[in-house]
């Protein structure tokens, strides 16, 4: 397990405001705060520490963070920060651009400048209960970028997409830290803190048409990471093969296997897409909701539709049949 959870219930009433104060020095730059829903004030973070990077998934009620040209002068940790709404509406003042973000925008800010953001659209309806705002915030120092500042300066304030391209890889990548932060270890921080880097790289460059400026082992890693999320979305059809990905991504097989080979793993393509397939149907095989799914139908699910190639493939893995697997899982532990 990687991060560390703050949630206000843990803290009473009268202290909660004062106490996510608090919480947030530890992940953005100082801000003055301040929220109508203050005296009854809710939200959850997991702040997770990626060697240089910071995340934090974040549900909250509505807040204004301002950060003046005072407190840019007292404190500034030379940073970029960028916000990935997730739920609710927000609006972002920032470098004289004003915009208004909703769920799968983001934005990018500059710690040296002053900003302005605050809820947008989110007061609730007559017997409704208080909305919350959801989202991702990540934190990393100017010098990681390979990019000129004056250059990432187009890109503060403006309104980014995370629906299509490397920006749905980045907010793919971010959701998914939160959902899996349980499962991984400390020794995966590092890695995965470089990995982001190198997308925020990637998609930065996309879209200021600065791609020359990355070095070859950063685009090779962000076509390793843009791969290996196609791959999975895939895991159900049982024609995905080398070739076929090698094609979908315009390059050779034989740049596709090497791409793999140099990984730390060493795995090949395809042992890596049959460890996915293994591991997705281990998951399934293990979850009560889905005791009565034949065995064959979790293995087809998963893009194995022979049954005896499925039995085989996940005994060489996890050294017991999948129904054997199935009963430990659901009952000896009861």
């Amino acid at each position: 397990m990687i991060g560390t959870v703050f949630r206000t219930v843990d803290v009473p009433v009268e202290d909660r405001f004062e106490y996510w104060r608090q919480v947030m020095s530890l992940a953005i730059a100082p801000s003055e705060m301040s929220s109508d829903y203050a005296a009854d004030f809710r939200a959850e973070q997991r702040l997770l520490e990626l060697g240089p990077v910071r995340v934090w998934p974040t549900r909250i009620r509505p807040t204004r963070f301002q950060r003046n040209a005072r407190l840019v002068r007292q404190s500034d940790p030379e940073e970029y920060h960028l916000s990935l709404v997730l739920g609710g509406g927000m609006g972002f003042d920032h470098v004289g651009r004003a915009d208004t973000y909703g769920p799968h925008d983001l934005w990018l800010s500059d710690t040296s400048r002053p900003y302005d953001v605050q809820p947008y659209g989110m007061r609730p309806s007559a017997g409704q209960d208080i909305p919350f705002i959801t989202g991702v915030g990540v934190d990393f120092s100017k010098a990681l970028l390979p990019l000129p500042p004056a250059r990432v300066r187009e890109l503060l304030g403006r309104r980014l997409s995370g629906r299509e391209g490397t920006g749905a890889l980045l907010t793919g990548f971010l959701t998914g830290l939160d959902r899996q932060s349980d499962f991984l270890q400390p020794s995966d921080a590092p890695r995965l803190g470089m990995v982001l880097v190198d997308l925020l790289a990637a998609w930065f460059a996309h879209l200021l048409e600065a791609e020359s400026a990355l070095s070859a082992e950063t685009q090779r890693r962000v076509t390793v990471t843009r791969i290996r999320a196609f791959i999975r979305q895939r895991l159900h059809d049982p024609e995905l093969r080398p070739p076929v990905i090698a094609a979908a991504h315009h390059i050779s097989l034989s740049y596709l296997h090497r791409l793999f080979q140099e990984e730390r793993s060493g795995e090949t393509v395809a042992a890596w897409i049959r460890a996915q397939r293994l591991e997705g149907a281990r998951r399934d095989l293990a979850n009560p909701a889905l005791y009565t799914a034949p065995v064959h139908t979790i293995a087809a699910r998963w893009g194995i539709p022979r049954a005896s190639d499925f039995t085989r493939a996940f005994r060489t893995a996890y050294g017991i049949s999948p129904t054997e697997y199935r009963f430990q899982a659901l009952f000896e532990g009861e």
